[in-house]
């Protein structure tokens, strides 16, 4: 490698952007099998918060790439909305268990009786 590219590599950061994004797609791909594929219901919002933070980490990439600062307020922005989805998520959550007895989305299918 070039020196030249070395120290272009270096000022921008250690880590090339498109393996950050290529990380990010990993992660949203493996949120959106888990979200489709499993049928217990915790297992399915640990996914959807995979990827909220997949699209954060490819947020924080781009913002760090153009060094934008709308990038960084707009991930914290996300994360903050996230963690009031979880709170109401999991509150959601463990009445559904109560009531039902089972965490299984096939098995709890409406939310009548």
């Amino acid at each position: 490698m070039d020196p030249a590219q070395v120290a272009e590599t270096l000022k921008h950061g250690a880590v090339p952007t498109a393996w950050y994004l290529a990380l990010s797609a990993v992660l949203f791909v493996i949120g959106v099998a888990g979200f489709i594929l499993r049928r217990n219901i915790i297992t399915v919002f640990m996914c959807i918060e995979l990827m909220l933070n997949a699209v954060n980490l490819s947020f924080i990439a781009f913002a760090h790439e153009h060094k934008q600062v709308a990038g960084h307020l707009f991930t914290f922005f996300v994360m903050v909305v996230a963690a009031a989805e979880a709170a109401v998520g999991l509150a959601i959550i463990l009445t559904v268990f109560r009531n039902r007895s089972t965490l299984n989305i096939d098995e709890i299918e409406s939310l009548k009786n």
